[in-house]
């Protein structure tokens, strides 16, 4: 496993929010695995912290529903079946297509297009250098990012949680084919369209990436 170690641990957030962080990286990468189980001290050896804000972090993934406890050994991460995928992912589509249409009938974007525009850089930057940390966090902020725009926070934490609960079981296998790549350069029209105000262009742009992500990210490796 090859979550990111302690000393990428920022000491001015809480050691339970940075491993949470951490964790939840693992997950989404697939370093972390379904079915396979996870000491709390294994996880604090490998991410260089004490046992308590890990085993913090893990029981938050146990209220949410990403890990279960097993008795005397650890925790393990609940598997994601094909339906729960799917449901997800209709889900999503139902809020974030839309949610660029309205975004860009706002005109809010355009006075921080640099911004977003320096983390699709940094998104396709990660995919080509074969980056996932630099990738997934690039990834989380431009797509957070423009739903939070909306002033809802309901929304931006619904999706928020649904990102979490599906892990890319594909994602370094996509990055070593260098197919990540594809999925990584879909991030600049979905910005240049909400800029431009063009909200159809930019609800379509999402509906294709979203699906692009569905019918890719999760192939079982090897596939």
């Amino acid at each position: 496993m090859t979550v990111q170690s302690g000393s990428h641990l920022q000491r001015h957030e809480s050691l339970r929010e940075q491993a949470l962080v951490v964790i939840r990286k693992g997950l989404i990468a697939g370093e972390i695995k379904p079915g396979e189980i996870y000491s709390a001290a294994g996880l604090a050896a490998t991410l260089g912290v004490s046992n308590s804000p890990v085993r913090e972090a893990m029981l938050t993934l146990v209220q949410q529903g990403l890990m279960e406890p097993v008795r005397n050994r650890g925790y393990r991460v609940v598997p994601i079946s094909d339906k729960d995928l799917a449901d997800i992912y209709q889900v999503r589509v139902m809020l974030e297509v839309p949610a660029m249409g309205q975004l860009a009938r706002t005109g809010k974007v355009a006075a921080r297009a640099g911004e977003f525009g320096a983390l699709a850089d940094d998104i396709v930057r990660g995919a080509r250098d074969e980056d996932l940390v630099l990738y997934i966090d690039a990834d989380r902020q431009f797509h957070l990012g423009l739903l939070a725009m909306l002033g809802n926070d309901h929304l931006t934490s619904i999706v928020e949680n649904l990102r979490d609960k599906t892990p890319q079981k594909g994602l370094g296998v996509l990055s070593q084919q260098g197919r990540l790549v594809k999925s990584a350069e879909e991030h600049r029209p979905i910005l240049d369209a909400v800029v431009a105000g063009d909200a159809g262009r930019a609800e379509e742009l999402m509906r294709q990436h979203l699906s692009h992500i569905r019918g890719e990210w999760n192939k079982p490796e090897g596939d």
